[in-house]
């Protein structure tokens, strides 16, 4: 059994949070509930949103609820995705790339800490991106993965069964946090696992 080394972030220094999530506009209430409440608990602790810059599903739901909230939300989008309209026109501020990998850097870097709401390929793209990120020491910052509705569940069965097959070790699964309610969020960031640059020498099993 691994023991778990906590950093005890002070939550006070945390100034934005990215937020990774879905885009559709047909997935069920409860999860628009959690982006809304989870963009309540970002304003309320004046934590700037950094996401994708999306204006539908929960992407949309979330930066309008920090706005809503009076919080500050910056979206980060390609240039092929503004000229489809693909953007929330009323952001704070709106940062346009080349392309999805400068997109997806840019996130990264202006984040203190990153954070996972239910998606689809493109969420889990950059959620397994920025795990692979950490894993490598090339950032240390806290992952927290809302797991609402139990939408991650099978998720981290898979985690676990790649550890028991030696494709992951134990360590690897301090990388990241889970709770099931936005609520939860100051909580997770103030108690995330410590994860040291060093660890990198993990990433060969």
């Amino acid at each position: 059994m691994l023991l778990k080394i906590f950093q005890f972030m002070d939550i006070n220094k945390v100034r934005s949070a990215a937020v990774y999530a879905a885009s559709s506009t047909k997935i069920k209430q409860v999860y628009f509930d959690a982006a809304r409440l989870l963009g309540k608990v970002l304003a309320e602790n004046g934590i700037r949103l950094i996401y994708g810059a999306g204006h539908m599903g929960l992407m949309g739901e979330v930066a309008t609820s920090v706005l809503e909230n009076g919080g500050t939300a910056t979206g980060v989008i390609p240039e092929f995705m503004i000229e489809k309209g693909w953007h929330k026109t009323d952001l704070t501020q709106l940062i346009v790339t080349k392309d999805m990998h400068e997109r997806k850097a840019t996130i990264e870097r202006l984040s203190d800490i990153l954070i996972a709401l239910p998606g689809g390929i493109g969420t889990f793209d950059e959620l397994f991106e920025i795990l692979t990120w950490k894993q490598l020491g090339l950032h240390t910052k806290p992952i927290i993965i809302l797991n609402i509705d139990g939408y991650y569940n099978e998720w981290l069965a898979c985690v676990r069964k790649m550890v028991d097959e030696h494709f992951l070790l134990p360590v690897h699964e301090n990388l990241f946090s889970v709770i099931d309610d936005p609520k939860q969020l100051v909580s997770a960031i103030v108690n995330a696992p410590a994860w040291d640059a060093s660890f990198s020498k993990h990433a060969k099993i």
